[in-house]
């Protein structure tokens, strides 16, 4: 029996979180969190109808690879791709959240559609899309991690390919020096973060907060 949680939790009643935000938030303050997502976000009504977009879901939908928008409709750009997005609205509709993996001429997308929740019925939401990362890291955030970790420029650079699944050689050949040299940056990287090896340090920065670029080209709609 794990006797600190007994110690510390048995004669503990659980807080109670309010039911409802003290203040309500503006639409303006909503869209600017969720734009800040790195992943992308879609709120969609009946027939597949965009209601809410973030910024990231707005770049993949304009990039037309897997997914589009026309006439504020949602569309797969294949008929594979439609199919699974027409059984994963439906599974939404049975309360049943769907994951969904979306594939276009070498260009992939992976999502998850969610039910909206109970509350949210008498509106016209009908469900949300939830999209993959895409990447382990945003750049935005590993230089905040970097800044954090007081890594040169160099080492966050080299975090930085590693994240993108290049190995300690294959870096080596890229930044066009020895091998030695980028074992010697890792170790650095280690040491800084509390890292064990390659794996370790991906593994830490694949689980950092997903924040978007600051640099954005349209807001939310």
């Amino acid at each position: 029996m794990n006797t600190l949680l007994d110690t510390t939790f048995s004669d503990r009643r659980a807080p109670q979180l309010p039911a409802k935000a003290a203040v309500d938030f503006p639409n303006d303050m909503l869209y600017m969190l969720i734009d800040e997502l790195a992943h992308g976000l879609v709120v969609l009504g009946a027939d597949a109808r965009v209601l809410l977009c973030n910024h990231a879901a707005r770049r993949e939908l304009e990039r037309c690879r897997v997914l589009g928008e026309r006439d504020h409709l949602l569309y797969a750009c294949t008929r594979d791709g439609g199919k699974k997005l027409r059984a994963a609205l439906d599974d939404v509709q049975h309360g049943r959240r769907s994951y969904i993996q979306l594939e276009n001429e070498g260009a992939m997308v992976s999502l998850v559609a969610v039910p909206a929740p109970a509350d949210y019925e008498a509106t016209q939401v009908t469900a949300i899309l939830l999209f993959a990362k895409p990447a382990v890291c945003e750049p935005v955030t590993l230089s905040l991690f970097s800044r954090n970790h007081r890594l040169t420029k160099t080492e966050e650079h080299v975090l930085g390919i590693l994240c993108l699944g290049y190995s300690t050689p294959e870096i080596a050949v890229h930044m066009n020096v020895a091998v030695s040299t980028v074992r010697s940056h890792v170790r650095s990287l280690c040491a800084k973060t509390g890292s064990c090896g390659a794996r370790g340090l991906v593994n830490l920065v694949a689980v950092l907060p997903p924040v978007a670029s600051s640099q954005r080209s349209s807001p939310v709609h």
